[in-house]
């Protein structure tokens, strides 16, 4: 048996584990990685960057299919097809480039990347299999980042046409009809993709409306949107298991009544849960909030010298929150002072459109005791909006009453994805609204909504 003595381990190499490697290498320190699969975890290789890919090429495929009819800007094409082989191969191609930079960082960085299933038999020490063998890891410091996996419903495991947003990224071709469990951002996402691919998709969702952890204002535009795209939404619905023939689910509707529901592939996104087994955290003396690690500011547990990051100790689920963590635990334990005091970490939802959310809502900011102003600046009277065809949605600023503090900025639109660093900057730098108003934005942008909603809660928003 191989052994290896390290400053630093590093188990998985997801967002977190891999800055939190590659930060640990350029500050000088032996720095070991263990990952079982590729690097980059559930987001690069299975979730945020393939789900990317698909995304754009339902855009894409939509866009084309739009001008085959008519329409306002006088383009016409024939109907189009698309080869979803192919489709999946250039999906695979960027994971592959990503993955393969990855690597590259860390041999230029000087980081030890074994590849193996790694097992924790205390806080210092991990036994890796690997295809050569067994390697023990000693570590004088360990960061766990084993991230999370898909939840499962008991009634319908995994497998067969029943699958969970994994192997929807890999399908054969667009299912016929899908039927997606679950009406959060994964199961909207993936929805309205295949919806513009062509699939006749089908939304169960047990409350009653989807994307519940938003407000109503913010969703009404993508909730418009399923309709626009022939999307059912079946919300107050219990999904209770197979048909019996296998190709179908049946559902609990509002009233109480069983209905099955036809499907070639039955898409469960009920949600993620930090992966707690597999990698011996039975062996360890971690004090758990619950079902995920609990740390303290500088992500140390309740081990001397073992920290947790990313999503092993629980909300957000956000590979930027696991990345920000990472890089400061490496620092950390280079001997640098930090410690994560994040006033706000952004969100968003890459449905069509897309919802940003970083910050308080409004009503979040009333439950904390806020006295608010709210600006709301609607895409509507936002010139680049309109001459990309996506005038719905908005921007909307909520600041404290009394001073201006901004404390939340959410937006709606075709593209605000994008908007998303400038309203973190906005609540990191501790913003007032005088401060988002007095700044020049680039015309004609829809970034100016960001400005127009703050010159609206002050009382001059100047093009409504």
């Amino acid at each position: 048996m191989k052994t290896i003595s390290c400053k630093l381990l590093v188990l998985g190499a997801g967002p977190g584990g891999y800055i939190a490697a590659i930060r640990a290498g350029q500050l000088g320190l032996d720095t070991v990685v263990v990952e079982g699969n590729a690097p980059g975890g559930t987001c690069l290789n299975v979730g945020c960057i393939p789900s990317k890919a698909l995304i754009h090429a339902a855009d894409e495929f939509e866009k084309v299919s739009h001008f085959t009819g008519d329409n306002v800007l006088g383009i016409s094409v024939q109907k189009p097809t698309i080869d979803f082989g192919k489709t999946v191969e250039w999906k695979d191609g960027i994971v592959k480039r990503l993955t393969g930079g990855i690597a590259g960082l860390f041999k230029k960085n000087k980081v030890q990347h074994i590849t193996g299933w790694g097992t924790m038999i205390d806080g210092k020490t991990c036994e890796v299999e690997t295809a050569d063998g067994k390697v023990t890891v000693k570590a004088e410091n360990v960061i766990l980042a084993t991230g999370s996996v898909p939840i499962e419903i008991p009634s319908l495991p995994f497998g067969g046409n029943v699958i969970s947003s994994t192997e929807a990224l890999s399908l054969d071709a667009v299912p016929g009809k899908l039927v997606v469990i679950g009406g959060g951002y994964i199961g909207l996402e993936l929805g309205i993709a295949y919806a513009k691919l062509g699939a006749d998709v089908t939304v169960v969702e047990a409350l009653d409306r989807v994307l519940a952890q938003y407000d109503k204002e913010l969703t009404k535009p993508v909730v418009a949107s399923l309709k626009k795209h022939g999307i059912t939404v079946m919300a107050s619905t219990k999904a209770k298991t197979l048909a019996k023939d296998g190709k179908g689910l049946v559902v609990e509707t509002a009233d109480g009544k069983e209905e099955t529901l036809k499907a070639d592939n039955i898409l469960v996104t009920v949600g993620r849960r930090a992966k707690t087994e597999g990698w011996g955290l039975e062996g360890l003396d971690l004090t758990m909030n619950g079902r995920v690690v609990a740390i303290d500011d500088q992500c140390r547990t309740s081990m001397t010298g073992v920290y947790a990051i990313g999503d092993l100790t629980g909300e957000p689920m956000l590979a930027h929150r696991a990345m920000a963590q990472g890089e400061m635990v490496a620092e950390i334990v280079a001997g640098e002072h930090r410690r994560f005091d994040k006033v706000a970490i952004p969100a968003v939802c890459f449905t069509d459109p897309e919802i940003v959310t970083c910050g308080l809502s409004p009503d979040e900011a009333k439950a904390a005791g806020h006295d608010t102003v709210i600006g709301l600046f609607p895409f509507l009277a936002n010139g680049r909006a309109m001459t990309m065809e996506s005038d719905e949605g908005f921007v909307r600023v909520v600041a404290r009453k009394d001073n201006h503090l901004v404390l939340g900025i959410q937006a709606v639109g075709k593209g605000v994805s994008e908007l998303s660093a400038a309203f973190s900057l906005a609540l990191e730098m501790g913003a007032r609204l005088e401060d988002i108003a007095g700044t020049i934005h680039a015309h004609p942008t829809q970034s100016e909504g960001f400005q127009e909603a703050a010159l609206k809660a002050l009382g001059h928003a100047l093009h409504i």
